[in-house]
């Protein structure tokens, strides 16, 4: 298989890395999530990553709770399932290093933009922990704007479903699955790829979004060779 793609920014949510056990962090999941990524750079593929922390913290749990307070809980969460990532990449024979937008030595570099590009050059997995560092800015967003600062080819957005659809199939038997849409129809029509933010920045850097499901066979790998599989948003 030759990949079309050289550099790819892997978003992953925290729901997706749970599994089936919906909370927490699977070990099953994490191990697939490295053997895949194993394959790619096996193609010779750069892979960063930003994991989201919903398998732990999906923001404020009481309305007593500020934003700032629950946000910042959030960032930790996704620095717990960076750490774990990177754990297994590594126990799969993958150089794989943690950096976070907070300050916290012992566990992991703070991120810093051309240490990350030369980490990404010399065939280390970088795993970007901690959103941007900021409240009210979701991992959509701290996505996206990696995903520029390193100048991906795409985002690989890894979820708990396999595509775009027009509304959530769970809950409208007759959701439209999408193969193709653009940024610009998935904002005007409020579809829920990513948030209003993060969509913006991509639109404005025509950054390419491909989603799927993570717990499809060798999803990352089909989607980095130009299998058509999940919804390519452009």
């Amino acid at each position: 298989m030759e990949p079309k793609y050289k550099r790819v920014l892997l978003k992953i949510s925290g729901e997706a890395l749970a599994g089936e056990t919906h909370t927490g962090i699977n070990e099953e999941m994490t191990a697939k999530v490295a053997k895949e990524i194993k394959e790619l750079r096996a193609l010779g593929v750069e892979v960063a990553i930003v994991v989201g922390g919903g398998n732990f913290w999906r923001g404020r749990t009481s309305k007593s709770m500020n934003r700032e307070t629950a946000d910042y809980i959030g960032m930790l969460a996704t620095v717990m399932n960076s750490l774990a990532l990177q754990d297994a990449l590594i126990a799969e024979g993958v150089p794989a290093r943690t950096q976070t937008s907070i300050t916290m030595r012992e566990v992991a570099e703070p991120y810093i933009w051309r240490r990350a590009l030369k980490e990404l050059e010399n065939g280390d997995v970088v795993i970007f922990g901690g959103g941007i560092g900021e409240p009210h800015f979701s991992t959509d967003t701290a996505a996206a704007l990696r995903a520029v600062n390193i100048n991906a080819d795409m985002i690989l957005l890894a979820k708990n479903i396999d595509a775009v659809y027009s509304a959530d199939p769970k809950e409208d038997p007759n959701a439209v699955k999408y193969d193709k849409i653009s940024m610009k129809e998935v904002i005007d029509r409020g579809l829920k790829v990513m948030d209003l933010t993060a969509a913006t920045i991509c639109m404005e850097n025509n950054m390419r979004i491909q989603v799927f499901g993570l717990a499809e066979e060798n999803s990352m790998v089909r989607a980095v060779c130009g299998e058509n599989i999940g919804t390519i948003v452009e």
